[in-house]
């Protein structure tokens, strides 16, 4: 049975495009270092990759930085802040990822750093004036903000441009986690100190992604024992990863717009059966908005339902309870949101459907038939 898949917030498959590239890139052979004509055909392969990346984006190819992963990036801009930028403060949120927040946790036990958290309401909108008011305490210390763009879960879409001109105004440095975003919104990065992302959120491989730091911002590798990526990022790079992943975001970006008509689509359909058929159904965050939150997320919650996720998976149909990189059933996102209200959590179930391009009307239906079926 071929399994209907609605978890592309956790990761999305490669597209068929995308597989021949990579499959041909494998072909390649060369250390990118090493100063012979096919180590210096793939450190060409790597910046032609690098600079069609940065045109994508309409950023500098100088401002790229391949890394393995979306958590990497997020590692590498937050380390590089308190070690190398002197930052003293923080400021995010409680609804950020765990690469973020673990992160965050790890430098605040190191270092002699103050972390503070903004508030936000019920629906997980970050409280804008609560954030001024942060930034008016720390503005005698370098201070760094880090909001997700996209949020993982309940896919809230912060103000993004509000939010920079608030932290140009206090002269403080702006880091975006735009893993969720980038590929599926137009984005304009230049409003950022730093950004992050990650291939196989967009339909790329495994195992590559990159950080995007402003040109004007001298960072350094927290990885030793080589000069790749101008010496801001040791160790090999991922070639192959590298040529695979920009081959992706040329075509999330070419196929924009008809890829978001149609997702917006199945999500207004699925929306509204839902509503329909099954009582008490709670949408969380802004998910339930077309347009306030990403048109490739909806978050639900309803009565508690015991091995739904199994139940839908012996049916084919596979969909998550929460980010990949929760081990628990209720994850911090939740535990945040429903702080907030007299809702006892462990009455609930959640569901986090995540539709995909590849995704058809057909494959919701069944979706909602089998949801139906198993929570009235």
């Amino acid at each position: 049975m071929k399994p209907i898949f609605f978890d592309n917030a956790s990761t999305t498959p490669l597209r068929s495009e995308v597989y021949k590239t990579f499959l041909k890139s494998l072909k390649e052979f060369g250390n990118p270092s090493s100063n012979h004509r096919l180590g210096l055909y793939n450190k060409y392969q790597i910046e032609y990759s690098r600079n069609k990346v940065a045109k994508i984006l309409n950023i500098s190819a100088d401002e790229i930085i391949f890394t393995s992963s979306g958590t990497e990036a997020n590692n590498f801009i937050l380390r590089n802040c308190v070690k190398n930028l002197n930052v003293k403060c923080i400021i995010t949120s409680f609804l950020e990822h765990k690469s973020v927040l673990e992160t965050i946790y790890d430098l605040y036990m190191q270092y002699d750093l103050m972390v503070s958290f903004v508030d936000f309401n019920l629906r997980g909108e970050i409280d804008i004036n609560n954030l001024k008011e942060k930034l008016k305490q720390t503005k005698t210390q370098p201070t760094l903000v880090t909001l997700m763009y996209v949020n993982n879960e309940i896919g809230n879409i912060l103000n993004i441009k509000k939010v920079s001109e608030i932290c140009r105004e206090f002269n403080s440095y702006f880091h975006s986690d735009t893993i969720q975003a980038i590929g599926h919104l137009k984005l304009n990065l230049n409003n950022l100190h730093f950004a992050s992302a990650s291939a196989h959120k967009f339909y790329g491989p495994y195992g590559v992604g990159f950080a995007y730091v402003k040109k004007e911002i001298d960072i350094k590798s927290f990885l030793t024992g080589g000069y790749q990526e101008k010496s801001r990022r040791a160790g090999t790079e991922n070639l192959y990863g590298i040529i695979g992943m920009t081959e992706a975001l040329h075509l999330a970006y070419k196929n924009l717009d008809i890829e978001t008509n149609h997702i917006k689509k199945l999500k207004t359909y699925c929306i509204k059966k839902l509503h329909k058929n099954i009582p008490k159904l709670r949408f969380n965050g802004l998910s339930q908005s077309i347009n306030n939150s990403l048109y490739t997320i909806l978050s639900i919650a309803f009565t508690k339902t015991n091995l739904l996720n199994l139940k839908l998976d012996l049916k084919g149909i596979i969909v998550s309870q929460t980010s990949a990189c929760i081990s628990s059933e209720y994850s911090h996102v939740m535990k945040s949101l429903y702080k907030k209200t007299n809702v006892q959590i462990q009455n609930l179930t959640f569901l986090r459907i995540s539709f995909g391009f590849f995704n058809n009307k057909i494959e919701v239906k069944k979706l909602l038939k089998e949801l139906i079926k198993y929570i009235i």
